[in-house]
């Protein structure tokens, strides 16, 4: 018999690199018609007439077929002969006075299902923003500059004249967003906010929270690690904003103690991809020991009341 190949572990990353490269946009697809992002507008006219039918339904039967059984629709599942429908194996009731025959044929063993998982690690829905409905509005004093070798952002006012009670928070609501314009403005509006606030920022910190709170909830990888990095940028932009997070470790660090050990194993290959800061483990650690060296005498026990696994990195 032929020996199976083996596939080396760096061939099969150049493989998994190849697949997201070429899927990941339709993956996103996908995910807007489960439900799992928000939807754009029709056309830059905005939303085609409730009566309209859209002719084009590819990508909404691509996105039902990714669909789980747990996930379809209730019709599809109860509908005869469908995917999921199977036979009953209740008795039929009986018409006759002779009694019923018997037969030596075994019946069909049940299909036993897994026990379900949990799911602490699975991305939640992302709902429509504060700042995409502001942006769509034209409230915001913000607009792309598109450069020759890259986009930036570009601000209508000063911003040390702006109302951070009113927008900041805004602006940290989008970050969750994973769609351009409204990401890019969003991720970067709120990283000029904070370098040229100033005083600004304190006062407006028990505001942040809930956003900060929304968007870890969301369970996604690429948007936990964008709230961490803001979130280090935060307590760093002035002195007094780690102890004012304080009180407020109970709502931010139970997504930290889900996530902290969620590191990625490649083995004896390189990961290219260090620069980007996309691994959690590490940022979450990062961000714990930012907390704890910025956020006085009580910062040590109340992270280690919520992450029982932190190791101090000061008293080590």
């Amino acid at each position: 018999m032929a020996s199976a190949t083996k596939v080396s572990p760096a061939a099969q990353l150049v493989h998994e690199d190849d697949f997201r490269r070429f899927y990941q946009p339709l993956a996103k697809k996908c995910d807007k018609w489960r439900g799992m992002l928000p939807k754009g507008h029709h056309s830059c006219f905005g939303d085609f007439p409730a009566d309209f039918t859209v002719p084009n339904t590819r990508l909404k039967l691509v996105g039902q077929s990714t669909l789980t059984p747990r996930e379809a629709p209730v019709s599809a599942r109860t509908a005869p002969g469908g995917p999921l429908s199977a036979r009953s194996n209740c008795p039929t009731k009986l018409h006759h006075t002779g009694g019923a025959s018997f037969s030596t044929t075994q019946p069909t063993p049940r299909e036993e299902l897994p026990p379900p998982k949990a799911g602490a690690h699975q991305k939640r829905k992302i709902e429509p923003t504060e700042f995409r409905r502001f942006y769509d509005r034209g409230d915001l004093p913000v607009q792309i500059a598109h450069r020759g070798t890259g986009n930036l952002i570009s601000w209508k006012v000063d911003i040390e004249k702006l109302d951070y009670h009113h927008y900041l928070p805004i602006f940290f609501d989008g970050l969750r967003e994973q769609e351009d314009p409204y990401r890019f403005l969003a991720v970067q509006g709120v990283y000029d906010m904070l370098d040229k606030g100033g005083s600004k920022i304190l006062p407006v910190v028990p505001q942040l929270i809930i956003p900060v709170k929304t968007a870890l909830n969301t369970r996604n990888p690429e948007v936990i690690a964008t709230t961490l990095k803001v979130l280090q940028c935060l307590v760093l932009a002035g002195e007094m904003i780690g102890e004012a997070l304080v009180p407020y470790y109970r709502q931010i660090l139970p997504v930290f103690n889900i996530f902290k050990n969620k590191r990625l194993n490649s083995g004896h290959a390189i990961d290219y991809s260090q620069r980007k800061r996309l691994n959690l483990g590490d940022l979450i650690d990062e961000t714990l020991e930012i907390f704890e060296i910025h956020g006085g005498e009580d910062a040590f026990i109340n992270i280690k009341y919520m992450i029982p696994t932190y190791e101090s990195c000061v008293l080590s």
